[in-house]
C-alpha cells in the first residue's frame, strides 16, 4: 500500500522522449530538446514529467530492452544532458519521474552475456536458467500471438532463460540478493541526479504506479 498519495494532487504529464522535442535535428527526440520545451510545459500547468526509459538500449522493444541501466542513450544525448535537464526542471518546480525497469534486461547487457558465456560468472545467477527445457515454457506470456514462448534456448549456454516478455529481454533473478542489491543502487543512482521518484507496470496490472523518494513499494 502506498501511504503518500502525493501523486494524486499533481498534474503528470508521461512522455516518450524520442517522440517529443528533436533539438538536433537527428530525427530523435533528446534532452536538449525537453530542456527547451520545460516553460511551454510549464504553461500548461504540469508540476511532474514522467519519462519512459531512456537508458542505452538496442531499441527494440521501445527502449525497455536496457543494456546500461546507469546512462542515457546516445540518441538522447548524453548524461550532461540529462543532468542540465534535472537543474531546469528543478528549478521550474518541475519534479520528474522515470519508468523502473529492472524485472528484465536486454540479452545485450553485459550481465547477460557473462551470464550465459561462463557458468562460473557472478553473474550467472542473475538469470533464470534450466538445463531442461521446463512444462511451463509456453505459459504466462504477456505479448501472446507475438511471443513463442516464455523459455528459450541459449546455444552458447546451452540451457534455456527464462523471459516473461520477449527472448530478448531475459528476466531477472529477484531471488538472488545481489540482483535485489543492484537494484537498489540503480534507484539510488537516478535519485542522487534529481529524480524524484519512479514509476512500473507490474505484470499483473496495466495501471502504473509511482514511487516517490524515500517510499517502499508495496
Amino acid at each position: 500500500m502506498i501511504e503518500d498519495l502525493w501523486y494524486k494532487n499533481t498534474v503528470i504529464y508521461s512522455l516518450d522522449l524520442e517522440t517529443f522535442m528533436d533539438a538536433n535535428g537527428d530525427g530523435v527526440g533528446d534532452f536538449e530538446g525537453l530542456t527547451r520545451r520545460l516553460e511551454y510545459l510549464q504553461a500548461l500547468g504540469i508540476s511532474t514529467i514522467w519519462l519512459s526509459p531512456f537508458q542505452p538500449t538496442p531499441n527494440r522493444d521501445n527502449g525497455y530492452d536496457i543494456s546500461d541501466f546507469y546512462g542515457v542513450d546516445p540518441r538522447h544525448g548524453s548524461s550532461g544532458d540529462f543532468v542540465e535537464f534535472m537543474q531546469h526542471a528543478n528549478k521550474r518546480g518541475i519534479e520528474v519521474i522515470m519508468d523502473l525497469v529492472v524485472n528484465h534486461s536486454s540479452d545485450q547487457h553485459r550481465w547477460f552475456q557473462a551470464s550465459r558465456t561462463d557458468k562460473h560468472s557472478q553473474y550467472r545467477d542473475w538469470y533464470v536458467w534450466s538445463k531442461k527445457r521446463p512444462a511451463n515454457w509456453k505459459t504466462g506470456m504477456v505479448f501472446p500471438g507475438v511471443q513463442k514462448s516464455t523459455w528459450t534456448y541459449d546455444k552458447e549456454a546451452r540451457e534455456y532463460y527464462f523471459h516473461r516478455f520477449y527472448e530478448f529481454q531475459p528476466d531477472l533473478n529477484m531471488h538472488n540478493p545481489a540482483v535485489r542489491t543492484e537494484i537498489r543502487r540503480i534507484m539510488g543512482y537516478w535519485l542522487e541526479l534529481g529524480v524524484a521518484g519512479f514509476g512500473w507496470m507490474p505484470y499483473h496490472s496495466l495501471l502504473r504506479r509511482p514511487i516517490r523518494a524515500g517510499k517502499k513499494p508495496s
